[in-house]
């Protein structure tokens, strides 16, 4: 009998494992290190296929018992708190840190763009930017919806996903758009759970070889990238979604404390791999001299795990919270709280 939610954990790992392998390759490859341009767009898209889809997806399990929990304005509120906080916060020290190091990295950050992070979310903080809106959304959507509608709301997104081109006005419905139906889809996986949790090994025999033919004959067979759209995008993102689940029930069998570590860490690890990649990466080739594909890989995807890992320890150890969520004086949930008293 697996631990309640290990899954979960074990979903958040393989999900973050690829997001800083990805941003890793992208860093080597626009670096102008000599690195297989086929290869490496080949393996770019089957990542970017489904990896954020994932957590867009994980990110919808627990919203329908928490929007009832907590309310609308709740719910809100503590998103506030858990998304727009560090979303603020990293941006703006990474954004800070790149422009200091411009001359070493790949692209010339300026204080405008760090500054405009409100409409224009930099580098990997446009998931928090998305979830947050995907959030607001769906809270207001779901708010006086009952179980009955979860389906038809993913049939709804699920369209507007395949016409998000033509309906698309801005940067917030793009997000919206591209995203909402990998959420929902999360939200309405909650009624197949059960089923998933009792075959999880035949399912991830069963999507596992889905998965690798229908990545196939998207990538190779029909010369299809992710950034393509439409209903194909779609369909291999739930396929991919839905190895990942099965397969992580599956590992939910066993009980790996540090792969469970960095499940419960992707937060922090989201915020802070790409210094952690990146540095490693100067490190390397600008000081060292290394050029080696491997190492640069390895190494970098490496450290950027290792070190939001030890960070986290970090700010365990010496209560500096802060970096990740608002003080309570100063938190959405305080002042909200303050405010109904008064």
């Amino acid at each position: 009998m697996q631990e309640r939610n290990v899954w979960v954990d074990y979903a958040k790992a393989i999900g973050i494992i690829l997001v800083v392998y990805g941003h890793v390759a992208r860093g080597v490859f626009n670096a102008g290190l000599p690195m297989d341009e086929a290869e490496f767009v080949l393996v770019d898209s089957i990542i970017y296929s489904f990896h954020m889809p994932l957590f867009f997806f994980l990110s919808g399990l627990f919203f329908f018992d928490s929007l009832q929990k907590r309310g609308r304005g709740g719910l809100i509120v503590n998103k506030v708190d858990t998304i727009v906080y560090p979303f603020i916060v990293w941006s703006l020290l990474q954004g800070l840190f790149e422009v200091g190091m411009s001359n070493y990295t790949n692209g010339q950050v300026t204080l405008a763009e760090v500054f405009s992070l409100l409409w224009m979310p930099r580098a990997q903080f446009w998931f928090l930017y998305a979830l947050f809106l995907v959030f607001v959304v769906c809270t207001f959507l779901y708010a006086r919806a009952d179980r009955r509608y979860f389906l038809p709301f993913v049939v709804l997104f699920g369209v507007l996903f395949v016409f998000q081109q033509e309906l698309t006005v801005n940067q917030m419905t793009r997000f919206i758009l591209g995203n909402t139906v990998f959420f929902a889809l999360g939200v309405w996986f909650n009624e197949v759970k059960a089923f998933f949790l009792a075959r999880y090994t035949q399912l991830t025999l069963f999507f596992g070889a889905l998965f690798v033919v229908g990545q196939y004959l998207f990538h190779v067979t029909f010369g299809m990238n992710y950034v393509d759209g439409g209903l194909p995008v779609l369909a291999l993102a739930t396929v991919s979604i839905f190895f990942m689940i099965a397969l992580s029930m599956w590992l939910g069998q066993f009980r790996v404390d540090w792969f469970l570590f960095i499940g419960a860490s992707s937060m922090t690890i989201y915020l802070m791999h790409i210094l952690a990649g990146s540095g490693v990466r100067v490190i390397l080739s600008k000081f060292l001299g290394i050029d080696s594909i491997a190492a640069h890989l390895i190494i970098g995807t490496l450290i950027g795990i290792a070190a939001p890992l030890f960070a986290q320890v970090i700010i365990d150890r010496f209560k500096l919270h802060f970096l990740l969520t608002p003080p309570k004086r100063i938190s959405a949930s305080h002042l909200r709280m303050r405010k109904a008293m008064a």
